[in-house]
């Protein structure tokens, strides 16, 4: 890609652990960094809600928590979407070695989905995007976004069962709104706003905040909150990789004129029709069908950067072809695409054992698609993944060890690495590692891969041991032995 993209997936955890998923869920955290065997864990407290000792980074150059009660783990920066779909499944492997190890397999699991089907609550997978300072971020511009991230969710969504009555539509609860047994997406009638600054409340299409995580001269970071956490491997491909693809025609200021009458009235019926037809109503008045409007961001992203490499050119041709499937034959998507898999799976359950869409065997199943767990998910036995995102056991089992090569991900993980081997306590951030008696280390571009810089951090950082040494401080301050 032109750019960094990296994740955070928050976990849904079933238990049947009397003191319910708390439990369960801290002690996986607590898996992660004993003995420091896949990260380090925070030393300090990060926010108010991030106390020392709640998560840490990994040397796979994410980051694994605990957020608002959920397991929440952070993919590192991947420049490709190969890197990120493996760092992705990295951390569902992570998570299912945990439960193994802690004995917990047949007690508890974790499921990526985004919506509690009994008490309504949503969790969220968020999405981050660099974006350069000097992108053209004019209204037109900031709208034609809105637009294709709105109408996107026709080839993203991971499908839900229902309706919440709980849904969160501006100025309250809508009784217009009829109840479906089937939406597109799981995250759409928990979206209030097209921008906002926040992520609990008032969640919005675009997070407005400004915190770039890197040099604030030359960089923004686009954080999504709308999208739903992918299951399927060509979802995921082509979630983060059609949008990064907008964000380079954005950045050229070659994105098309298109503005929607309302974006999130429009992501919420779009939604709840997965029938179709999906149909929209422009700024102007006009009314246009979604996919319409979707093949011109994807002719346009084809006339600029057709050749430029290999993976680009996968995820144009999918994506056209995506376009083509959902004009007619949707259920070609079945394997693909998570919303159109789980559907044409769930139709057949229904038909075969004569149940209605509320069903409580249909919910469970609906959690069961979700599973992390290979043995158990209805999802991944169905998957048809283009050979330039499928991937084996190796290549996954790689990428819970190592932070890609290619990004500053790599410097950061070699730091915690070696810092840990020398049993010296440092500090983390995605763009900064400092350690007492030294300088901290910045990491503000975050295409450097280059070990130089840090191997000479390093260097100060044994010489202040030396001297500490000499002066007899027994007090100096260490990781546990191993």
């Amino acid at each position: 890609m032109n750019r960094l993209v990296g994740l955070e997936t928050e976990y849904g955890c079933l238990t049947d652990d009397p003191l319910g998923a708390s439990t369960a869920v801290r002690r996986v955290r607590d898996w992660f960094f004993a003995d420091n065997a896949f990260g380090v864990l925070d030393q300090h407290q990060r926010d108010w809600d991030e106390p020392a000792g709640n998560g840490g980074f990994l040397f796979n150059g994410g980051r694994a928590y605990i957020d608002m009660g959920h397991m929440e783990v952070c993919t590192a920066e991947c420049r490709s979407l190969r890197d990120l779909i493996a760092r992705d499944h990295a951390g569902d492997r992570l998570l299912c070695r945990a439960l193994s190890d802690l004995k917990l397999t047949g007690h508890t699991g974790f499921i990526r989905n985004n919506v509690d089907h009994y008490s309504g609550a949503t969790f969220g997978c968020h999405e981050n995007y660099l974006l350069r300072r000097s992108a053209p971020l004019h209204e037109a511009n900031v709208l034609s976004l809105l637009t294709f991230l709105s109408l996107r969710l026709l080839y993203t969504g991971a499908g839900r069962l229902g309706s919440s009555n709980q849904v969160e539509l501006r100025g309250g609860i809508d009784p217009e709104v009829p109840a479906v047994s089937f939406q597109i997406s799981q995250r759409a009638e928990y979206i209030q706003n097209d921008l906002f600054e926040w992520v609990q409340f008032n969640r919005a299409i675009i997070n407005t905040r400004d915190e770039p995580l890197a040099d604030a001269r030359r960089f923004r970071r686009l954080h999504l909150i709308h999208g739903d956490t992918s299951v399927l491997p060509w979802t995921l491909a082509m979630k983060v990789g059609t949008t990064a693809l907008v964000l380079d025609l954005l950045e050229l200021d070659r994105l098309p004129r298109m503005v929607l009458a309302d974006a999130v009235g429009s992501l919420r019926t779009i939604s709840r029709h997965a029938d179709g037809p999906w149909t929209v109503r422009l700024a102007d008045e006009r009314e246009m069908d979604a996919v319409e409007l979707l093949a011109a961001y994807c002719e346009l992203a084809r006339k600029e950067f057709a050749g430029r490499d290999e993976e680009t050119d996968l995820v144009l041709k999918e994506w056209r072809l995506a376009l083509e499937s959902l004009s007619g034959d949707v259920e070609s998507l079945v394997g693909r695409c998570d919303w159109v898999t789980k559907r044409w799976l769930f139709n057949q359950f229904v038909r075969e054992e004569n149940l209605t869409w509320d069903s409580g065997w249909l919910k469970s199943q609906d959690l069961e698609f979700h599973h992390t767990n290979p043995a158990r998910s209805l999802a991944l036995p169905l998957a048809s993944t283009p050979a330039g995102w499928a991937m084996g056991d190796e290549e996954v089992l790689k990428a819970c060890l190592e932070a890609p090569s290619d990004t500053r991900a790599h410097v950061r993980s070699l730091l915690l690495r070696e810092c840990s081997r020398r049993r010296r306590r440092c500090f983390a951030d995605w763009e900064l590692v400092d350690a007492e008696g030294v300088n901290p280390l910045t990491l503000l571009d975050p295409f450097d891969s280059d070990e130089g810089e840090a191997w000479r951090w390093l260097s100060l950082l044994d010489a202040s041991t030396l001297r500490i040494g000499r002066r007899g401080n027994s007090d100096m301050p260490g990781l546990p032995p191993r």
